[in-house]
């Protein structure tokens, strides 16, 4: 039998219903079934998106790595040729730093919401992502920027402007439970829950 429970549902409520928090996931799953020495393989993005391609899956294409503030207005040539980009920094918490450009038009830069940001604003993005103003613990980072997946017809209507995914995750090789997530208005576009996008189980 499914309860539903008010907005500030009490913790213990809530874990007698079965539901896991984000705590006790970390504690009892990741920490527990993970060895710890290979962590900074999946908390940098660089470096798991170089292990999933030569393990031989699908990623969105690379374009580009700005790692120092010299080559910050390289930025501008190097997404001159693509309709659209993601810049994220390789060691970004939570989702912060993600900049989603769903548009590039003649040098003209549109975001998901329509909102378009100047080549002034995307530099000072790049740069406060190399003083690693969104990574982990605040260390120095660097820009990955990416090509913007475009989305199956099957998934319109429902998420809001921007990429829905799915994920799925997998216990001991086992895939145990599966989302979908949906950007929102508040998430900017982009799929991520700490940034207010919905999910959907």
């Amino acid at each position: 039998m499914i309860k539903f429970f008010s907005r500030f549902a009490s913790p213990f409520r809530l874990n007698h219903a079965g539901i896991m928090g984000m705590n006790q996931r970390n504690i009892r799953y990741i920490g527990r079934y993970n060895d710890r020495r290979l962590y900074p393989l999946v908390d940098d993005k660089l470096k798991t998106k170089l292990i999933a391609q030569q393990a031989g899956a699908t990623v969105p294409e690379l374009i580009g790595v700005i790692d120092s503030q010299a080559h910050v207005k390289r930025i501008h040539h190097m997404v001159e040729n693509w309709p659209g980009f993601v810049i994220k920094p390789a060691q970004g918490s939570g989702g912060k730093g993600i900049l989603v450009v769903t548009k590039n038009h003649q040098g003209v830069y549109t975001k998901a919401s329509g909102k378009t940001v100047s080549h002034n604003d995307v530099e000072r993005h790049i740069t406060n992502t190399l003083a690693g103003l969104f990574s982990l613990g605040g260390k120095a980072d660097v820009a990955v920027v990416e090509n913007l997946i475009a989305f199956d017809d099957s998934f319109s209507g429902f998420s809001y402007e921007g990429v829905p995914d799915i994920r799925v995750i997998v216990f001991q090789g086992y895939p145990v439970m599966a989302m979908m997530r949906l950007s929102t208005s508040a998430s900017d576009g982009k799929a991520n829950l700490h940034q207010g996008a919905v999910a959907s189980g």
